[in-house]
């Protein structure tokens, strides 16, 4: 699928997890559009882009964008200092990568200006285009690609890759003015916005953008411009957005060259045209077969786990000036370190290391994390110091989407696995080293001297040979000796380095221990209380049920003695009625006594039935058999017949 040159979008698809799975570029403008209009214009069109200094950038061929890479490399970045974060420090490319990379210039006067609320006005007077009514900064991409000749950028039904070039170069060719002119400079702009809007400030959407169109009015004025370093500044603005975004605009193959060019261990890249300028010329995408995720999981393994000696710091070296313009304009490799101002378009200025490894530890505070163009300053005086300040500030920190953060006890054990290696290597040579030597010594005994060997050539020959063997063997072992004292040397550091941030986390660590030991201190204290809480608790509410048990005993006794009282109150208004009724009638008192005696009796029969059945089992007390009341009345109740 033709990848688009200035955007990379990442298209989530159903049925894939969390993370990326399975993606793939949408399509907006593929850089074959660019290179048929190119090869369409007018042989004194190229020449003017020849000398505002595009013609390297617009003979690059297409590269095949590297979306693992891509987004391992996003995922590395860090906002507040405007680089990449990996395991020996701060990396970013610099200018003198986007000379060599790009061949656009990277010195000159700085891409900026005013930005206008609408440029309907200027697009229809520099272009003839309308913008779009949504964003008056936008001209349609459809419009604009129309008005260069190219209306139909698709492909037709079995039509080849040459076919498809030429038939839209021929296009572009019959569309464009063949003469100097008002209408050769409105073409010029028109495929200057094009290439700008789309390729070296590309943006996500489809739409592009005229903010540049001011920098355009005065094309004498446009070469004087440096392109690159706005292509860069572009570029990291455009990594410093949120990590929710699943793409990267801009100039992303400049990321993918810097990377294989410093980074060689990542195996991404394929060299294809050695000696060919611009650097993106050389190379190709070395295709995967592996999911994105897994992809990018890999590229985080090994960047994790590359050795410092595999970086390629001065990649360039050995490289011709005269055959790349605006490489010697850049800043050479091992530079000072003092930050190149680059103007953003509408933005305030940006200021990059001139280094591959930029020393900015002390950055801005939170609420300039997110502003382009802080400038971040380092006290380190030296590399140990700056390594230090690194460990200290980033040691703890998980890079994004690995989850995985620095390890100097995985440092040491894989040095401590290396230096093994290399002790054995070293011992098997020094082995051969001493048979070789052995069977040398014993070869120029054989020989015996020089009139020997003259007489027996073949020996002479085979003496040359181990000789040549002896000391190559010899300095491959003296070379195994330095990557061993190299190795010691690495293993040593790492290990010192691992003391101090442990000593750097134990401090905090202490005060944390003492914290927390007051805090359990204060915590069994209220634990004991707590106990002590519920004993007390637990003995009133044993008390509380003893004295409900009393209370309801009281009741009970307040009961039997109201009853008691009613019958008593009753049996006292019955004698009083009977004696009344006696005395009116002459009857003797005999059988109020005898009703007052039974009711007594009767009362007390009552209660000790109670007793007996309150009474335990097995006991002496036990029910008895109350004698029925004789039938016969007490003598003298006046009762009888």
């Amino acid at each position: 699928m033709e990848g688009d040159s200035s955007c990379v979008t990442f298209i989530r698809r159903p049925n894939t997890y969390r993370y990326l799975n399975r993606s793939e570029l949408r399509s907006r403008l593929g850089w074959a559009v660019v290179q048929a209009i190119y090869r369409g214009l007018p042989d004194f069109q190229r020449t003017r882009l020849e000398e505002m200094g595009f013609g390297p950038f617009l003979r690059l061929d297409e590269l095949t964008p590297n979306v693992a890479l891509i987004q391992a490399l996003k995922e590395r970045w860090d906002p507040e200092c405007h680089a990449f974060l990996l395991p020996w420090g701060h990396m970013i490319p610099t200018l003198e990568d986007v000379a060599r990379i790009t061949g656009l210039r990277v010195d000159g006067q700085a891409v900026t200006g005013v930005t206008y609320t609408s440029y309907q006005e200027m697009a229809e007077r520099l272009l003839g285009l309308e913008v779009t009514r949504e964003r008056p900064s936008l001209v349609p991409r459809m419009r604009l690609q129309a008005s260069l000749g190219v209306a139909d950028a698709r492909h037709q039904t079995g039509e080849g890759q040459t076919e498809y070039m030429a038939r839209l170069t021929a296009d572009a060719r019959a569309a464009l003015a063949e003469e100097e002119g008002a209408a050769a400079d409105r073409d010029l702009r028109r495929f200057l916005i094009l290439v700008i809007g789309k390729l070296i400030l590309g943006t996500r959407g489809d739409p592009v953008s005229c903010r540049c169109l001011p920098l355009l009015e005065d094309l004498t004025q446009v070469g004087s411009c440096a392109w690159g370093a706005a292509l860069l500044a572009h570029l990291f603005d455009s990594l410093g957005t949120s990590s929710r975004e699943t793409g990267v605009a801009g100039f992303f193959p400049l990321l993918q060259v810097w990377a294989y060019c410093h980074l060689p261990s990542l195996g991404r890249g394929v060299a294809r045209q050695r000696g060919a300028v611009p650097l993106l010329q050389r190379w190709r995408f070395c295709r995967d077969e592996w999911s994105l995720r897994r992809q990018v999981t890999l590229i985080h393994d090994i960047l994790d786990t590359v050795p410092f000696g595999h970086v390629r710091w001065t990649p360039y070296v050995g490289e011709d000036d005269a055959t790349q313009p605006g490489a010697d304009t850049g800043t050479p490799p091992g530079g000072g370190g003092v930050p190149d101002p680059i103007e953003v378009i509408g933005e305030a200025r940006s200021q990059l290391p001139g280094n591959s490894v930029g020393h900015g530890l002390d950055g801005p505070g939170p609420g300039a994390a997110g502003r382009l163009g802080a400038e971040v300053v380092s006290e380190a005086t030296s590399d140990e110091d700056y390594f230090r300040a690194y460990a200290r500030r980033y040691g703890a920190q998980e890079y994004k989407g690995t989850r995985r953060p620095l390890d100097p006890e995985g440092w040491i054990s894989s040095l401590e696995g290396v230096l093994y290696s290399t002790i054995q290597q070293r011992d098997d040579l020094q082995a051969v080293v001493d048979q070789l030597r052995t069977e040398l010594d014993r070869a120029q005994q054989m020989v015996g001297g020089a009139s020997s060997s003259r007489e027996d050539p073949g020996r002479s020959m085979l003496e040359g040979q181990l000789a040549s063997a002896v000391t190559w063997a010899e300095d491959a072992l003296a070379q195994l000796r330095e990557r061993e004292q190299e190795l010691r040397t690495a293993l040593a550091q790492t290990i010192t380095l691992e003391v101090e941030m442990a000593e750097l986390r134990l401090r905090p660590e202490a005060a944390e221990v003492a914290r927390w030991r007051q805090e359990a201190e204060a915590a069994t204290r209220w634990q004991q209380e707590a106990t002590r809480w519920r004993q007390e608790v637990a003995r009133l509410r044993a008390e509380a049920g003893d004295l409900r048990t009393q209370l309801g005993e009281e009741r009970h006794r307040s009961d039997m003695l109201r009853s008691e009282m009613k019958g008593l109150e009753r049996a006292l208004a019955l004698v009083g009625c009977s004696r009344s009724a006696a005395s009116r009638s002459g009857i003797p008192s005999g059988s109020a006594g005898h009703y007052l005696t039974s009711s007594s009796r009767r009362q007390r029969n009552e209660e000790e039935a109670r007793r007996q059945e309150r009474a335990p089992e097995g006991s002496e007390t036990g029910p008895r058999a109350m004698a029925p009341p004789s039938p016969r009345p007490p003598e003298g109740t006046g009762e009888s017949g």
